[in-house]
């Protein structure tokens, strides 16, 4: 999901009204006596709250009107099972109750088949979760969700585990204005510690040409295993300045090898 267009679902996000605190309590009182049109008014002024929650969700490739109209179902169902005796703001209500929405729907629609049975006891925990931060207005612990539910937190762990969606390896994690850090750059390489292709073809010559310091850094990376994180640590630079000479060593390695 690249960007936000100002048309979603029909609807102009830069036209969509405010609605102060009084006209929300005033509302909110004739939706209890009924009107229906009081609900539909509160709706359309909490539309604004819908899409800041699913900017969070601006990583994912779903399209972006499909969860514009998923979260709207989230503020509906929260609308219709706010408390307004409780001392607590709507807002605060709505925004679990979104989030939770989207994120069942991203999960149900997730490519990888996951078991019913994990997908039953992370979704037991997912409403434990729900329910208990509309009571203790806290973001409960794995412990609570699992003493709520009565299972065990290691299999509740394993369960949201299994239902989360799989990242690229190719998503970028951090930049600092020059070139992003990757997933893969974070990843040690465990199996292939002395068994590079550059081995066959003049490896040592090539990191002769090298600088020092980045022949010290291709040899932790490549041969053994680091990953860049590790590799700034130990010789006290950040982890942007690791990628960056790694990134020279590699294409001048590649130049002289070509």
């Amino acid at each position: 999901m690249s960007g936000y267009k100002v048309e979603i679902c029909g609807v102009n996000t830069s036209k969509l009204p405010l609605l102060s605190n009084e006209e929300k309590e005033e509302l909110f009182k004739k939706i209890l006596a009924g009107d229906k049109e009081a609900r539909e008014q509160y709706i359309k002024g909490n539309l604004r709250l819908v899409l800041s929650v699913i900017q969070r969700f601006s990583s994912s490739n779903e399209n972006v009107d499909d969860l514009f109209q998923i979260g709207c179902i989230g503020l509906i169902k929260a609308i219709d099972n706010f408390d307004i005796s409780q001392n607590v703001r709507f807002s605060t209500y709505a925004v679990p109750m979104i989030l939770g929405e989207v994120r069942r729907y991203l999960r149900d629609n997730n490519s990888i088949r996951v078991s019913r049975s994990l997908r039953d006891t992370a979704y037991k925990a997912i409403y434990a979760r729900e329910g208990l931060m509309r009571k203790n207005l806290k973001e409960p612990t794995i412990m609570e969700i699992a003493d709520e539910v009565g299972i065990s937190k290691e299999e509740i762990t394993y369960a949201l585990d299994a239902i989360q969606s799989p990242v690229s390896l190719y998503e970028p994690v951090y930049t600092d204005g020059g070139d992003p850090l990757y997933v893969m750059d974070q990843i040690s390489d465990k199996k292939n510690l002395e068994e590079n292709w550059v081995e066959d073809i003049s490896l040592n010559e090539a990191m002769k040409r090298l600088p020092e310091r980045e022949r010290h850094i291709i040899d932790m990376r490549f041969f053994e295993g680091k990953t860049q994180t590790e590799v700034a640590e130990e010789i006290h630079i950040s982890q942007a300045q690791v990628s960056r000479l790694e990134k020279n060593a590699l294409k001048t390695m590649k130049n002289y090898l070509s």
